[in-house]
Parts: C-alpha cells; structure tokens; sequence
C-alpha cells in the first residue's frame, strides 16, 4: 500500500470518530493473524471440553481445559486491546475525540469482570 492510502485511510478513521459517525472497522490490523491464531486455539481447548463432558470425564480435568479456553481468550484479548491502543486510539486522540477513550473503558469493564 502506498503511504497516501495510508494517510487517507488514518484520516477518514479520525473523521469518523471525531464526528461521532458510527462505522466497522475496514482495516486490517497489525496483529489479525496472532489474534485469528489464538482465537482457533480457544476454539480447539472449547471443542475438547465438549467432548470431554460428552465422555464423562473427571470434573478437575474439565476444569483444566476451560481455565486453557479463558487463557487463549485473554490472551486474545488482549493482543486485540494492544492494537487498539497503539492505532485506533491514536487515531481517535489526534483527532479530538475523547469519546473514544470513555468507549474503551466501557469495552475494557466489559472484557475484565
């Protein structure tokens, strides 16, 4: 990508936030990858403690895997926060929109109960 896209793009999102303008986010993020990784791997540990259940297996070792399963999802979660602070925030910050930072703590009381 060019680095006008790059800079078009940066400011389109700014614009959006700063004006309030509800939107997805079209970009892909510098971490997709490791969180898409992370996120098949609680999958995996989920579908094991499935068929664990299914089979009847000791309580404790149920209990293992489901602590594996909320691992993978922290850790996902927070490569996902990382890269929202170091792109998306940033984004937001430079162009005056403080709402974003209250809309994160919302999403960060959400994530860690």
């Amino acid at each position: 990508m060019s680095d006008h896209h790059d800079e078009t793009a940066a400011h389109d999102h700014a614009y959006l936030h700063a004006h309030g303008i509800a939107h997805t986010h079209g970009h892909v993020h510098a971490n997709q990858k490791a969180v898409l990784n992370r996120l098949a791997r609680a999958i995996g540990h989920l579908e094991k403690v499935k068929r664990m259940v299914e089979e009847g297996y000791d309580c404790a070792e149920v209990l293992v895997q489901l602590a594996a399963v909320r691992s993978a999802l922290d850790n996902a979660g927070k490569v996902i926060l990382q890269d929202h602070m170091r792109h998306c925030m940033v984004d937001a910050v430079s162009a005056g929109d403080l709402d974003a930072v209250e809309e994160l703590c919302k999403a960060i009381d959400k994530l860690i109960k």
